[in-house]
């Protein structure tokens, strides 16, 4: 009977805190809506414009049409070849890493390194790594949480992200939310990630 009575605690707590979470990352209908919207318009559109393009470029062209374009079209010159360079010249003028880039955005902006990971929502000892390895390669969100915590604009924030090695992409929800709150100036990573949860996508920060 006792251990009854600890299972039903135990259960009882989990959804209790279950129940927090989801409080605790609830945004107003107003802004599910404006949010769902944007994506709607960008992430409907540009993927029903992809599959149609895919199923154009897989249909068969008939022979005739392939005759009419062979007339209709003179051979193109073609553009002259870039003068080839070494390996070694290729590699050293490598542009600056993402290290590189976060450390001069800081300056730029003013900030101290404590503001920039804890407006990031980013863990002291991650922070560290990224400043101590100018070849680090954060994830996505880490990248994101910086940009956000920097208030990049979206120009900037897409320039920081290639410095990690990625994009943000009308295909992925996750990318258009992130796309929503730079061009509406909201840079609060708290609200964000509100969003983020809501739209079942995963958070910024650590």
């Amino acid at each position: 009977m006792p251990l009854q009575i600890v299972r039903n605690d135990i259960t009882k707590m989990t959804v209790d805190d279950v129940a927090l979470d989801k409080k605790e990352y609830k945004i107003s209908e107003k802004l599910f809506s404006d949010i769902a919207e944007y994506i709607d318009d960008r992430y409907v559109d540009e993927n029903t414009d992809y599959r149609r393009e895919s199923m154009r470029l897989n249909m068969p062209v008939p022979s005739v049409v392939m005759a009419d374009m062979c007339d209709c079209y003179a051979p193109t010159v073609s553009a002259p070849m870039p003068k080839s360079i070494s390996l070694e010249d290729a590699v050293n003028s490598v542009d600056e890493s993402f290290s590189q880039m976060l450390l001069r955005k800081i300056d730029e902006k003013g900030m101290t390194d404590a503001e920039c990971y804890k407006k990031a929502n980013i863990d002291r000892k991650l922070f560290s790594k990224i400043r101590g390895d100018v070849h680090y390669k954060p994830s996505k969100p880490t990248a994101i949480a910086f940009a956000i915590a920097l208030e990049l604009s979206l120009d900037e924030t897409e320039d920081m992200l290639k410095k990690a090695g990625f994009a943000l992409s009308h295909s992925n929800k996750f990318d258009i939310i992130i796309e929503y709150f730079i061009t509406e100036g909201n840079y609060n990573i708290f609200e964000i990630n509100e969003a983020l949860f809501a739209f079942d996508q995963n958070l910024l920060g650590g």
